[in-house]
């Protein structure tokens, strides 16, 4: 895997440190929601992403979603904090203790019982033909993992990160919560390398198991690779927009770094579809808007487009709005 080009750009934002502080908060801020939104979705979460920043930031909570829904927003954002407490520590290398501490916030209050312990009953991932250790192993086998985490033998960061995600999750020491404590932990390598979080995207999802899949069954790593590589360039691209494009004094605000926003006019003539539409398929849910404007006009993303396109596909196949809303809840 040629890592060539990623290692240039993190030199370019390199360049740029010390980072406007603002900026940093916003991106922080920003990171905290977005992870915590698109690793539970990809767990079978429903909070959207504005849901989940209304709970996380606001303490509200959103009717007809459970509280282990709030819960794990509320968690993810938790551990988020602690990766970012361990960051500036010294020495370097991630503890048992810690790996298990973050296990812990993942499920507080879902599941007291297992938070922050091995499992001692065998697991199967639903729809997956892998077949994972026996629980009387996990505990060697975390032992093992824990002494290469802290020797992982001069790895590239990104690679380091990704086979760490890779390695966690499949020994599967935990009874639940395996896919966000691997992805916390893969981020918390790549913020203690200077790289920025890598966001594993709700719409990336099946492309993401079935690379796993691939590799724990014996066949090639080189999708599961790909993917994590362009998982942590989006996130560098959103750090140099931010940073390059701040003004004096780091005032740029990080609500939506990644991409320039569409009003609902912009978005519905690029899509070939009316105004009312969009706001009808924003009110059901279908689609969400980034930002409201001071004058209290919705702005979407570009995303907005593939999933405006996502919606005329289901449609086309004759499926409900009602229908269509919980088959994009579950990509």
């Amino acid at each position: 895997m040629n890592l060539d080009a990623i290692t240039a750009k993190k030199m370019v934002l390199d360049g740029l440190r010390p980072l406007p502080p603002a900026v940093v908060s916003n991106l922080t801020e920003w990171f905290r929601v977005e992870l915590a939104y698109t690793s539970n979705a990809l767990e079978g979460n429903t909070l959207s992403r504005r849901e989940t920043a209304a709970v996380i930031e606001k303490g509200l909570t959103v009717g007809g979603k459970s509280l282990r829904e709030h819960l794990e927003a509320t968690n993810h954002a938790r551990a988020f904090d602690f990766v970012v407490s361990l960051v500036d520590r010294k020495p370097r290398g991630v503890s048992e203790q810690e790996l298990l501490k973050l296990h812990e916030l993942v499920l507080n209050g879902i599941d007291a019982g297992n938070a922050g312990r091995y499992r001692d009953v065998p697991v199967r991932i639903a729809g997956s033909t892998v077949i994972l250790p026996n629980p009387r192993k996990v505990p060697d086998l975390m032992d093992g993992f824990c002494r290469w985490l802290r020797h992982p033998a001069g790895l590239h960061p990104v690679s380091l990160a990704g086979e760490a995600h890779y390695r966690l999750v499949t020994i599967h020491p935990f009874i639940d919560g395996n896919g966000r404590t691997a992805r916390l932990l893969m981020n918390l390598l790549l913020l203690t390398h200077g790289y920025p979080p890598a966001i594993i995207r709700p719409r990336d999802r099946l492309a993401y198991l079935g690379a796993l899949e691939t590799a724990q069954l014996g066949g090639p790593r080189a999708a599961y690779d790909v993917l994590m590589v362009k998982a942590v360039n989006r996130s560098l691209d959103i750090y140099l927009n931010a940073v390059q494009g701040a003004p004096a004094g780091g005032r740029r605000r990080a609500d939506s770094p990644r991409q320039s926003l569409l009003k609902i006019g912009q978005l519905a003539k690029a899509v070939g579809e009316t105004v009312p539409t969009i706001r009808h398929w924003t009110a059901l849910g279908l689609l969400a808007a980034a930002q409201i404007s001071a004058g209290g006009y919705h702005l979407y993303s570009e995303e907005m487009l593939d999933r405006c396109r996502q919606i005329q596909a289901l449609k086309a196949r004759r499926l409900t709005l009602v229908e269509i809303r919980a088959a994009l809840q579950h990509q």
